[in-house]
């Protein structure tokens, strides 16, 4: 795993007991990458290395630095999982993938109205793994600069930016998720006063629950947490890693118990 700073994250723990439980034969180490020196990290990894993870501040800086980038990659603008493919670097995004498979642990119906809380490399994942016909998508953000990148990432749903307030459309949503930081969201949870119609997705995971998170859920609203979305891209890096098919459902009941926070 690179990025900077990884100190905090559970991925090696989910790779580890993921290889042991699938018998994997494998090896998952985090390394600190800070921003602007992944090109020279990659330089000197031969084909020992199967592969790496990127987190932040790296997942954009990495289509800079790469041979091959997958089609998907290419149109968020994101990449969060690295692949030797002969002698290339091939990068490819599990986040949009990951979002779509978390969903539909708890979801059986598609949602049509989504709020997207931020616009950076992450929301540009969401609102990609729920772009469909008859969809509409509301960002509510803070840097009409990344308006341009949000609307490349789509091609079907239409989309409309909102400034950074709360709103009552997050309360009538079908889906509302947060990419923005930890403590980012804390200002919005005293506007939860009654039962949310959808349900709230956080991509945080620690601490967790979150303020909103809570605040939501104590109203009745159902929530997605950051471990399953975590989970989910994992499971799907693992399978780019390893070329395997995976008993899917088996690995991610196992790791969500493993890795109980």
């Amino acid at each position: 795993m690179l990025g900077s700073p990884i100190a905090h994250s559970l991925s090696p723990r989910l790779h580890t007991a993921a290889y042991e439980f699938l018998k994997i034969d494998g090896t998952y180490t985090s390394f600190d990458v800070p921003a602007g020196n992944l090109k020279n990290f990659l330089a000197d990894k031969s084909e020992l290395w199967t592969g790496f993870s990127l987190t932040m501040p790296l997942k954009e800086e990495a289509l800079n630095c790469v041979e091959v980038i997958d089609p998907l990659v290419q149109r968020i603008k994101s990449g969060n999982t690295l692949v030797k493919e002969n002698s290339d670097w091939k990068l490819f995004s599990t986040d949009v993938p990951g979002f779509r498979n978390a969903w539909r642990m708890h979801n059986a119906e598609n949602p049509t109205s989504i709020v997207i809380i931020g616009s950076g490399a992450t929301a540009r994942a969401a609102i990609a793994a729920f772009d469909s016909s008859g969809s509409k998508i509301r960002v509510v953000h803070r840097n009409s600069e990344r308006e341009d990148s949000m609307k490349k990432s789509l091609i079907d749903s239409s989309i409309e930016f909102h400034p950074w307030i709360f709103h009552d459309f997050i309360m009538q949503a079908d889906l509302v998720i947060n990419t923005t930081p930890k403590f980012a969201l804390d200002g919005f949870s005293r506007n939860i006063s009654s039962k949310p119609q959808g349900t709230f997705f956080d991509v945080i995971y620690n601490p967790w629950p979150t303020q909103f998170a809570d605040a939501w859920h104590q109203q009745g609203g159902r929530v997605i947490g950051g471990l399953d979305l975590l989970i989910a891209q994992g499971v799907e890096q693992i399978k780019l890693f390893s070329k395997m098919s995976l008993p899917t459902d088996e690995l991610t009941k196992f790791l969500r118990q493993e890795l109980a926070i």
